[in-house]
């Protein structure tokens, strides 16, 4: 015998001046279409992960973010505790320490990008204008003095607490590197190679043949967190080894208990990028009953709506 069916009428949205965006994400989860309604469940789903006590809240997003305006939404996320640890790739590094220094420019996807190189020395990130002086050379100039006096007594350390030892050598209120070391936020890092700042610890290397990077120790530091963890909860934006590594150790604990997927990326490929949550669940890495919604679009669209309805009810 089927169950029966529960039917809730669709709602026109019907839009008033000085609408709050959480009275607008209220109305879209009533509008019953299409992905405005998964924004809307997403939102509430986050809700009740902030507010759940003992739960791990886990964030992990790919770098490119990060050299946009989102950055603060990003920021503001782990100061107001909405965020226990941050899974992510060495370029958040990058772009976060670059724009602590120097300023990142607003572009366009259609620009000449053989004349950005030869003409201006920038590199386009999607329609982000970033110059090398901003960059490379910034890193450089910043970081091997940080290095000094971080490895004056060590010679082995994991990631995470290379990332805030940085962190605590910064002081500025807008850097995620300051804020995660502020509020105690561990920043990891699986691919810690595969940027600047990663560059930038071979270049010491190049001097400093004894420098060893603990990996195991993240590792260590993960399955601590994730088995200690009465439930855990993810809010995942795009795919790659971020996401990948959230997953991985939610599954020796039975899964997530809530998971968020903010996504441009499709399933047709098979990539880890573009597979849904439903095929997680067949893996173990999130439970079959667990709060979870797929939000299909671009993340800065979506994470600064979710973060801003969030402000209204949970702050």
């Amino acid at each position: 015998m089927s169950e029966k069916l529960d039917l809730i009428a669709v709602e026109d949205i019907k839009v008033s001046k000085g609408m709050t965006v959480d009275q607008m994400l209220k109305a879209m989860g009533r509008a019953g279409g299409f992905t405005a309604q998964k924004l809307a469940d997403a939102t509430d789903i986050v809700e009740n992960m902030v507010k759940k006590e003992g739960c791990l809240k886990v964030l992990s997003f790919p770098a490119c973010i990060m050299a946009t305006g989102t950055r603060g939404v990003i920021v503001d996320m782990v100061k107001n505790k909405m965020v226990d640890l941050i899974i992510t790739t060495c370029g958040t590094l990058d772009h976060d320490l670059s724009r602590t220094f120097a300023e990142y420019y607003k572009g366009d996807f259609m620009m000449d990008d053989a004349m950005l190189r030869d003409e201006y020395e920038i590199s386009r990130l999607g329609n982000v204008l970033v110059p090398d002086a901003c960059y490379g050379e910034v890193l450089e100039e910043n970081l091997l003095p940080m290095f000094d006096e971080i490895f004056a007594e060590t010679q082995s350390l994991s990631t995470h607490e290379i990332i805030d030892q940085v962190g605590a050598r910064l002081d500025n209120e807008d850097s995620l590197l300051y804020q995660c070391h502020k509020n105690g936020v561990p920043i990891f890092v699986p691919g810690i190679t595969d940027g600047s700042f990663g560059c930038q610890l071979w270049m010491y290397y190049q001097m400093h043949r004894k420098l060893r990077i603990d990996l195991m120790a993240d590792e260590q530091m993960l399955s601590e967190m994730t088995n200690d963890a009465e439930t855990m909860g993810a809010i995942i934006i795009g795919g790659g080894i971020s996401k990948h590594h959230v997953i991985w150790w939610s599954q020796f604990r039975g899964g997530l208990d809530y998971c968020i997927y903010l996504t441009t990326a499709q399933e047709f490929d098979g990539s880890l990028s573009g597979a849904q949550i439903r095929e997680a669940v067949s893996w173990g890495k999130v439970k079959a009953d667990a709060s979870k919604m797929t939000v299909e679009g671009d993340a800065t669209i979506s994470l600064p709506l979710i973060y801003a309805g969030l402000v209204e009810r949970v702050l």
